[in-house]
């Protein structure tokens, strides 16, 4: 099926991926909530040295502020961050992307070249884009309530 064909062979990057908003591990945390506010974006990619180290997202920033008053937003990040998160690298099929994002929960995925740096972030919204671009047939085809059936005889 040409749906899979592509879904297995185009590379990540045809996805439409954001470019990575990157900070150091140093950088307190209200200084990245603040710049993910102001970019409006929901995740950072944390380095050091070029190198992805470790991610924050608006799941870590709404763990911190249920904390409430005992939140320490002068921390640095590098005590907040998700560490050594899971990526995918730029050469990897769009299947594997919606694979990985499927089975983790995942709705931003890092893109990194073959020594760690990132390159961008692949997001549900821009695999979205990609599937209905790709293959509208299949997307604008489907039925409002997939599997539905009809309870009553229609007509008269």
């Amino acid at each position: 099926m040409v749906f899979e064909l592509h879904l297995g062979t185009e590379s990540v990057v045809q996805a439409y991926p954001e470019p990575p908003i990157c900070i150091e591990a140093d950088l307190p945390v209200r200084d990245a909530l603040e710049l993910l506010q102001s970019e409006q974006r929901g995740c950072c990619l944390v380095c050091r040295g070029g190198v992805l180290v470790g991610i924050f997202t608006e799941r870590d920033a709404i763990r911190l502020m249920a904390q409430g008053k005992q939140a320490n937003l002068d921390q640095p990040m590098e005590q907040l961050m998700t560490r050594s998160p899971v990526t995918i690298v730029e050469l990897e099929s769009v299947a594997s992307a919606i694979t990985t994002m499927s089975r983790r929960g995942f709705r931003q995925l890092p893109i990194v070249d073959d020594h760690g740096r990132p390159m961008g972030i692949v997001k549900v919204a821009g695999i979205l884009r990609y599937l209905v671009e790709h293959f509208p047939q299949y997307v604008y085809n489907l039925p409002p309530t997939p599997h539905h059936v009809t309870q009553h005889r229609e007509g008269a």
